[in-house]
C-alpha cells in the first residue's frame, strides 16, 4: 500500500482502516478521471464508489482539487518506486543512462496506472491527450511548480543512488530536461492513446544529448 503524504491531506490517517479508506478514495478517483475526465469529476461520486460516508471524505480531502493533488503525489512517489527498483536491477554504465530508464517507467505508467492519463505529477488534463487544466501548475506544492519538484526529487536519486556529478548548475539543467522531457512526452500522446514511439525514441535523445553536453559524466 502507497503512503500519502501528510501535506496533501486534512488529516493523517492514524488507523488502518483509516489509512484503507483513503487509498480507496485515490483508488476510485483514478479510475473516475479516466471514465468522465476532471470536469466531471465529484467528491460525492468518489465517496460513494469508495463506500465511505461525504463526511469521512472531507475528514481526509478539503475538495476535489486536494483529492487530485493526493492522487498526483501517490503517483510520483510510484514512479520514483519504481525507478529505484529498477536501480537495484541493473548495471548502468554512465549515470544519463538514467534518461531512458525513468522515461520508459513514465511511460509504461501512463499506459497502465489508472488516471494517470489525466494526471500524473500534478497538472491535470482536461481529457487523456488534452489540454491542461488551468490552476493546476503547483498541485504538489504551493509555492513550487510540478516539475521543480519532480526535478528535486529525481535529483536526490542521481545523487543519492548513482554518485552523479554535482554541479553549481545541476538544480537548473534538471529542472530544463523535466520541462523538455514533460513537453515532447505531452506531444507522445496528443499524436496516439499509447504514445508515439517515435516521438518517445526523440524524448529520450533529447533530454540525453542536453544532460551530456551541459553535467560532466565523471
Amino acid at each position: 500500500m502507497t503512503n500519502v503524504s501528510g501535506g496533501t491531506l486534512r488529516r493523517r490517517p492514524a488507523q488502518r482502516r483509516s489509512l484503507e479508506r483513503v487509498e480507496r478514495m485515490l483508488d476510485e478517483c483514478a479510475r473516475l478521471l479516466d471514465e468522465v475526465g476532471y470536469e466531471v469529476l465529484t467528491t460525492k461520486e468518489v465517496a460513494r464508489r469508495a463506500e465511505v460516508p461525504i463526511g469521512t471524505f472531507y475528514q481526509f480531502f478539503t475538495d476535489k482539487q486536494g483529492l487530485v493533488r493526493a492522487l498526483a503525489m501517490r503517483n510520483l512517489e510510484a514512479f520514483l518506486g519504481r525507478i529505484t527498483a529498477r536501480l537495484a536491477r541493473v548495471r548502468l554504465s554512465d549515470w544519463t543512462e538514467m534518461v531512458d530508464l525513468a522515461i520508459d517507467e513514465f511511460v509504461a505508467m501512463k499506459r497502465s496506472t489508472p488516471g494517470f492519463a489525466v494526471v500524473d505529477f500534478g497538472q491535470v488534463l482536461a481529457r487523456p491527450g488534452g489540454s491542461v487544466v488551468e490552476g493546476t501548475e503547483r498541485m504538489l506544492d504551493a509555492a513550487l511548480e510540478n516539475n521543480v519538484v519532480v526535478a528535486d526529487r529525481l535529483r536526490r536519486i542521481t545523487v543519492e543512488l548513482l554518485g552523479a556529478p554535482i554541479g553549481p548548475d545541476l538544480d537548473r539543467v534538471l529542472f530544463v530536461a523535466v520541462e523538455a522531457a514533460d513537453a515532447v512526452l505531452k506531444l507522445a500522446f496528443r499524436a496516439h492513446p499509447d504514445g508515439d514511439p517515435e516521438l518517445i525514441a526523440e524524448c529520450k535523445h533529447l533530454v540525453r544529448r542536453y544532460l551530456a553536453a551541459h553535467l560532466p559524466t565523471g
